[in-house]
């Protein structure tokens, strides 16, 4: 690996991408620092109880601590994967904005933005009257008010800009990229915190090293299905063109087990929060709380159901069969034992969907064993807030970044870091 990052750094194109990428993570953390004015953030801190392992402390652990300390990225990019989610789901219900975003993909970018720009301004303002109303504003005056919903808007959409040009001009998926560098930063506080909790006698160490051997088995069962594939074999006819043969090689289509990688357990963390946070703030819809509450047995299987939904749902948007089989029906190629066209379209959706199935189970599986591992370790989660989502995205944003890095490599004739 050693060797394969060397390789990497000698090339100058992937070079810039990486420095161009660490410089704005960097900025990213930096940001996660800079408080917002006007606030007691450690009053505010006590208020949302994120030592209670509630629906903040997910949201803390997204944010890399920037709740807890209240800083402009306090809201994370939780707004910006809301509004993405509401578009896609628009068109495909609205067949004149499908055509629109399928002509000029930046359509979609700009309503994004605009989406973003709306939902971070509606949680802005519900989270500054939560904070005036717990009596933790140093100044209540409307000019104060309006400073720090404009701060979280500005601290929302300085770090929507900065996944997008991470997107262009890194690499990996940039919004990803912050999600992931966000929990990275968390996990000295979390051996902090399993250090004094041992101290303290709060927990076992019997306990912590039942929780090492499940989450190595947990990190091994994620790579071993985002890595899983089902090969769909393709044959080319041959063609003689004048006097050169062409065509006539055995190729496979790769169909992953997960082909949505960690998108679905994003959008159904992101959509969930959304309303949980909302309902702290209101007292009316106390009720959400109640019932489907971080934690509880209504919050859970709505998770698991949102995240199968989104994995169907993300595959769908990402992989068309029936444009892969009109492709190959054109360049001369065929399923053994198919006819080209629709036929094929419809095996591959078949098998899409037998193996979409088992990979999407695994990943909610996975999503809400920390409430299990806690159980079993009777370790706290305010303890250990690093769980199974923020696993799903660390070693999901990791392999990703990986194989891009390795198609670098292997372009220049490297040998690459999965080897």
């Amino acid at each position: 690996m050693l060797e394969a990052l060397r390789n990497a750094l000698r090339i100058p194109d992937l070079r810039r991408k990486i420095i161009y990428t660490a410089i704005l993570m960097g900025v990213a953390r930096i940001g996660a620092y800079v408080p917002v004015p006007g606030v007691d953030a450690a009053g505010l801190a006590a208020q949302l109880g994120l030592d209670s392992g509630n629906i903040f402390g997910l949201m803390d652990l997204f944010t890399g601590g920037a709740l807890s300390r209240f800083t402009l990225f306090s809201m994370g990019v939780g707004p910006y994967i809301t509004a993405s989610i509401i578009i896609q789901l628009l068109a495909l219900v609205i067949p004149k904005l499908e055509q629109m975003i399928k002509e000029d993909q930046k359509v979609s970018a700009k309503l994004t933005r605009y989406g973003t720009v709306v939902l971070a301004l509606i949680q802005a303002f519900a989270t500054t009257m939560m904070a005036r109303n717990w009596g933790v504003v140093t100044n209540d005056s409307p000019f104060s008010l309006i400073l720090i919903i404009v701060s979280l808007v500005a601290g929302t959409s300085f770090l929507m800009w900065l996944g997008e040009k991470i997107s262009e001009k890194g690499i990996g998926n940039g919004i990803s990229m912050l999600i992931f560098i966000g929990i990275v930063a968390e996990i000295p506080s979390n051996v902090r915190n399993v250090v004094m909790a041992l101290q303290a006698g709060a927990i076992s160490i019997i306990g912590v090293l039942v929780y090492l051997i499940v989450t190595v088995a947990l990190i091994a069962g994620i790579v071993l299905v985002q890595e899983g594939q089902r090969r769909i074999p393709v044959q080319y006819a041959k063609r003689v063109i004048g006097r050169k043969m062409y065509g006539g090689q055995s190729t496979h289509i790769p169909l992953r087990v997960n082909q949505a990688g960690v998108i679905p357990v994003i959008f159904a963390s992101s959509i969930l929060t959304f309303p949980l946070t909302l309902a702290q703030f209101i007292p009316a819809v106390s009720a959400v709380q109640r019932w489907i509450g971080y934690g509880t047995v209504g919050y859970n299987i709505l998770y698991v159901g949102m995240i199968i939904f989104f994995t169907y749902f993300y595959t769908a948007v990402t992989f068309n069969p029936q444009e892969i089989a009109d492709n190959m029906k054109k360049n001369g190629g065929f399923v053994p034992g198919l006819r080209p066209g629709r036929p094929t379209s419809e095996y591959m959706e078949r098998v899409l969907a037998r193996i979409t199935l088992p990979g999407a189970i695994f990943l909610a599986i996975i999503a809400v064993m920390p409430f299990v591992i806690s159980a079993v370790t009777r370790i706290p989660q305010n303890i250990l807030s690093l769980g199974g989502t923020g696993m799903i995205i660390m070693v999901g944003v990791a392999l990703d970044t990986m194989k891009q890095i390795e198609s670098h490599l292997l372009l220049r004739h490297y040998e690459g870091f999965l080897s």
